[in-house]
């Protein structure tokens, strides 16, 4: 009988489909608002000429979450408990307030896309008031799916929705390409006069944002733990940031080929009619049944991911124990993040989503300084939890990368 290797032992335990469940949970998260709303404006303000920053942004989402995986698997804490202990507690209270920031932001970004996609699906009175109720719709939906929800029914839910917005986003894509030259060109990196907001924005749309902490709890709930974890959850996080990879250059293609001047839900319908002349009625409401998978994916990870960073933070606070998920802290989270953003609905969307955008990549290169001091100390990570080369080069050039923001062309 063959003998189980320690790299097969782990894909037997969690299963392939488990394997690769919380790296399509992360591409679901970061994919719906982020991209197909920041990413198609960005194709439609410069053209296919951020695909690189697509590129660039997901090897930097690999490697920040791998840094989260590998903190967590060696000491058996979360990076929140790790910044709190060897960091300080000053570290707490400013992500506590960034988190509420962010958080006001992206649900506000997430409710408005979701009322946008609901819209042009099936309108319900004039446009205004139909963004506003089928955010509204949305938003209590995914709160009621989250909370009564168990994470074995969420891992579900959030792969079927990936898979339905990969088969109708990518098949629009190659309907409406234009020549693999003007898409090769794409991948040289520059900056475009004045495109240096929406290069930064595509990096936190593709590259992550605070959520990418999210991964770090979904593995937690999978049981994952020790080192020996690392292979798979490497294996997981190329296979979702492949997949977000393929969805940020689809969704800057699509809005390089079409003109879009509109804004909220005008945006999505914009984008339907014009894919309806070039591919038919029949790629409108396939791009528009795609576009709300990809809205409300992103809506349902966000509402279940986010209130895990806001519990821990009180279970630290409080000197606590327990199962997260199930604690007072993250289901008053989970109704907050729910109501509180759909006061906002109001705001520009084309302004939200830049600051969505731009806000949620300020928070990259925080990350990975921690990462750089967290990772790197023996006597915290122990020596064979440490940093390879590669790694550590690759977090250095992303802190040069945003160091070097203020000379691009705004």
């Amino acid at each position: 009988m063959p003998v189980e290797t320690d790299t097969e032992r782990p894909h037997r335990q969690l299963g392939w489909f488990r394997l690769i469940a919380p790296g399509l949970m992360m591409a679901a998260t970061g994919v719906g608002a982020g991209d197909l709303m920041t990413g198609t404006l960005a194709g439609t303000e410069l053209g296919t000429t951020v695909l690189w920053a697509v590129i660039a942004g997901c090897f930097l989402k690999f490697v920040l979450s791998e840094g989260v995986a590998r903190w967590q698997l060696a000491t058996g804490t979360t990076l929140l408990e790790g910044w709190n202990a060897k960091l300080g507690g000053w570290i707490r209270w400013g992500f506590a307030a960034y988190l509420t920031l962010f958080t006001i932001i992206v649900g506000r970004a997430l409710a408005n896309a979701c009322g946008v996609a609901g819209t042009a699906l099936l309108p319900l009175g004039p446009t205004e008031s139909s963004v506003t109720i089928w955010a509204i719709i949305h938003s209590l939906a995914g709160m009621a799916i989250v909370l009564r929800g168990s994470f074995r029914a969420f891992e579900s839910t959030m792969s079927a929705l990936i898979g339905l917005m990969f088969v109708t986003v990518v098949g629009t894509t190659a309907l409406i390409a234009p020549p693999l030259a003007e898409i090769a060109a794409g991948l040289v990196p520059s900056v475009p006069p004045g495109g240096g907001s929406w290069v930064v924005a595509v990096l936190g749309g593709v590259g992550g944002t605070v959520t990418l902490l999210s991964y770090g709890y979904w593995i937690k709930e999978q049981d994952r733990s020790g080192l020996s974890m690392l292979g798979p959850c490497r294996i997981d996080l190329a296979v979702g940031n492949g997949v977000t990879a393929v969805f940020g250059f689809c969704v800057i293609i699509i809005g390089s080929q079409i003109e879009v001047a509109g804004s909220g839900a005008a945006l999505a319908t914009q984008m339907a009619d014009r894919l309806a002349v070039a591919v038919g009625p029949v790629g409108k409401w396939v791009f528009l049944v795609g576009f709300w998978g990809a809205v409300f994916s992103s809506l349902l990870g966000v509402w279940q991911s986010i209130p895990y960073m806001f519990a821990d933070f009180v279970r630290i606070w409080r000197g606590s124990n327990g199962d997260l998920s199930k604690s007072k802290p993250y289901r008053l989270y989970v109704v907050l993040v729910a109501i509180v953003p759909l006061f906002l609905l109001q705001a520009p969307v084309r302004q939200i989503q830049l600051t969505y955008g731009v806000l949620g990549a300020l928070f990259l290169p925080v990350l990975a300084l921690t990462l750089l001091i967290l990772n790197n100390r023996s006597s915290w990570i122990g020596r064979a939890g440490r940093n390879p080369l590669w790694i550590n080069i690759a977090l250095g050039a992303g802190l040069v990368f945003f160091a070097a923001l203020p000379l691009l062309d705004w």
